[in-house]
């Protein structure tokens, strides 16, 4: 089966983790991408500018009320919130911090959770905080695919360690092999 949507979720060392994975996604991709890195508010981001010249899908900044295209990268702008709703589309929300975070790893999860369902694949990678433990587990429940980076391995070994806790079937990969999985999209469903 192939997804029709991945999201990701990282922070500390973020850039390094997507660097080696998000380069391994197909260009012939048909599911849409969704990454939710923690940033400060008050800067601009160059994350699609980093990341277009590395990656075979089109990269760009997501924007609010935009239609979800197959094949694109959508990266979560600083200091908005990242959701999916019915169509689907993406919107973008300044409601308050989740886990002292936004945008929110969970908030993107939780939403795709509710589009998407078992279509869908979530990742959480390296980062200090709990962010993304929740929303990995939104994901579990709706029957989706859940890898977390190895917590033996990540900069930030807080977040993937936390994800696990909520989700301990989730399949626990170094980022090669999580790059790896990328690479050959396709998966069973879970059990």
């Amino acid at each position: 089966m192939t997804p029709a949507a991945i999201v990701i979720g990282a922070s500390v060392g973020g850039v390094e983790a997507l660097l080696q994975l998000l380069p391994a996604l197909p260009r012939d991709l048909d599911a849409a991408v969704f990454v939710v890195l923690h940033l400060p508010p008050d800067r601009a981001s160059l994350l699609a500018d980093i990341f277009a010249p590395a990656c075979a899908l089109a990269v760009k900044e997501a924007e609010d009320k935009e239609p979800v295209l197959p094949g694109t990268l959508y990266f979560a702008p600083p200091d908005y919130h990242l959701l999916i709703d019915t169509g689907p589309q993406v919107v973008l929300s300044a409601d308050a911090p989740v886990q002292f975070s936004r945008p929110s790893i969970d908030a993107l999860f939780e939403t795709a959770a509710d589009v998407y369902g078992r279509r869908l694949l979530g990742i959480v990678l390296t980062g200090n905080s709990e962010d993304g433990a929740a929303g990995l587990a939104a994901l579990a429940r709706a029957g989706a695919r859940t890898l977390v980076q190895d917590p033996a391995r990540a900069r930030g070994p807080i977040m993937p360690s936390a994800a696990l806790r909520r989700v301990p079937q989730a399949e626990v990969l170094a980022l090669a092999d999580i790059a790896a999985r990328l690479h050959s999209i396709t998966f069973d469903p879970p059990p």
